[in-house]
């Protein structure tokens, strides 16, 4: 997410045809050559229906569970958006079918929510059970030591497992920023802000500590999905990343070496890893900020793809989970529509272009910047529209996430939200569950 006072925290809370046989005389006359003739076509015939039979066993027997002969293993289907997680033999898991689900539970599968306080809201329990949920995002608002939260997260896995949830055999996600440095909500790892790791020494070691640092302590008290590292790529001392340290570095070659060995350490640690905030924040200005309003941000194609999105090549290679995409405008990419509302973001540059398979998530649906986009139901449908899985309510009050909800499932419902795409959607979230359940 990006920054403001509400968001901030501290650092102490805060995927031949065979040829035919030539047959010819056979010496002793024609007739018994005609019969040699038949005798030899027929042995060929046999061994022929034979060799085929032989290979389509050994084809079967080596291809695999969730094997498609139709096309390259791990790459979308057309007109369906994408599928499945980085690695391409895990794409089965996403396009498996989906549990018997209302309209309600496949559009709350794809909500975040958040609540005020130290204790969730009866509501917030209610329709966990329902299976209408599809995690929880925690502030230090909501923390008050390890053991509190703990408690509250266990509490929240009970609601998960009521046998009214038809999916309570997947987990809640349930996660929260802790980057480093100033931008924590629990106390603990990791200590070092980003621009202090890729400033140290041993920048490549410090960057895979922080990363397991964050797991575990995440992990320690339930949490399964961490909305860190930041990729953005600062380009001046005291700009939006750098005032709040949250970028490695002004060299994307940097950035993107640091933020995959954050990924692959946090996630080998248990806990799914969140780059944002694609396409890249790092020419913000100091005072660009789309929490507090919005954000144009002029740059030009060239260096938003040889700059700001280099690091995101190396995220997915490691197999990053989630992709966190901005709210700022980038006309040179769609002149009209924040990113995390543009098709020609989500889908193009993110999607087609860099070949992102796995969960997309929205950054703060109640952020300034979304102003002029109306209601928070009218801002849920047009990130689902634009490609979104995940809509992020973190305004602290359970009643943003249920106009969410309700929005997307009206929008399934009446169809102005594709049926097939919001199921493909769906199907990610899942397979990220399912996976993190493991």
């Amino acid at each position: 997410m990006t920054t403001s006072a509400r968001h901030r925290g501290s650092a102490s809370r805060d995927g031949r045809a065979q040829r035919r046989p030539a047959v010819g005389h056979a010496p002793g006359g024609p007739r018994r050559g005609r019969s040699v003739a038949i005798l030899v076509a027929s042995v060929c015939a046999v061994l022929l229906v034979v060799g085929i039979g032989l290979v389509a066993v050994f084809r079967a027997a080596t291809a695999g569970p969730g094997a498609n002969p139709s096309g390259p293993a791990g790459r979308p289907a057309a007109g369906t958006g994408v599928g499945g997680s980085v690695k391409p033999h895990r794409a089965a898991s996403s396009t498996a079918a989906l549990p018997k689900l209302s309209a309600a539970q496949l559009a709350g599968q794809r909500v975040i929510y958040s609540y005020p306080g130290l204790t969730p809201p009866v509501s917030l329990l209610r329709w966990i059970r329902a299976g209408e949920v599809g995690g929880v995002i925690f502030f230090s608002q909501n923390i008050a030591s390890e053991a509190q939260i703990a408690s509250v997260v266990a509490e929240l896995k009970r609601a998960n497992a009521s046998a009214r949830n038809p999916l309570h055999k997947y987990p809640l996600l349930l996660m929260t920023d802790q980057e480093g440095g100033v931008v924590r909500r629990l106390p603990g790892q990791p200590v070092l802000s980003e621009k202090e790791i890729g400033q140290a020494a041993a920048a490549g070691a410090a960057a895979r500590a922080a990363g397991t640092g964050a797991g575990e302590n995440l992990r320690g008290v339930g949490m399964n999905v961490n909305l860190a590292p930041v990729l953005d790529v600062y380009r001046f001392p005291g700009d939006f990343d750098d005032q709040f340290q949250r970028s490695y570095s002004s060299n994307p070659r940097v950035v993107s070496r640091l933020g995959a060995n954050f990924v692959k350490a946090q996630q080998a640690a248990g806990v799914a890893a969140t780059v944002k905030h694609f396409p890249g924040l790092g020419a913000a200005t100091a005072t660009q900020n789309t929490d507090e309003g919005p954000v144009t941000l002029n740059v030009p194609v060239k260096d938003l793809r040889s700059i700001d999105e280099y690091p995101y090549r190396a995220a997915i290679a490691a197999g990053v989970k989630l992709v966190m995409v901005s709210w700022a405008i980038y006309p040179a990419l769609d002149p009209k529509l924040p990113a995390g509302l543009s098709p020609r973001i989500v889908g193009g540059e993110l999607r087609q272009r860099l070949g992102f398979t796995g969960v997309t998530i929205t950054d703060a649906l109640e952020a300034d910047a979304l102003r002029p986009f109306g209601t928070f139901g009218n801002r849920a449908r047009m990130a689902a529209a634009a490609g979104m899985d995940l809509i992020l309510c973190s305004a602290q009050k359970a009643s943003e996430g249920e106009q969410a909800r309700i929005a997307l499932e009206s929008g399934y419902r009446g169809g102005t939200l594709g049926q097939s795409a919001f199921r493909a959607a769906d199907q990610r979230v899942l397979a990220l569950k399912a996976g993190l359940g493991r």
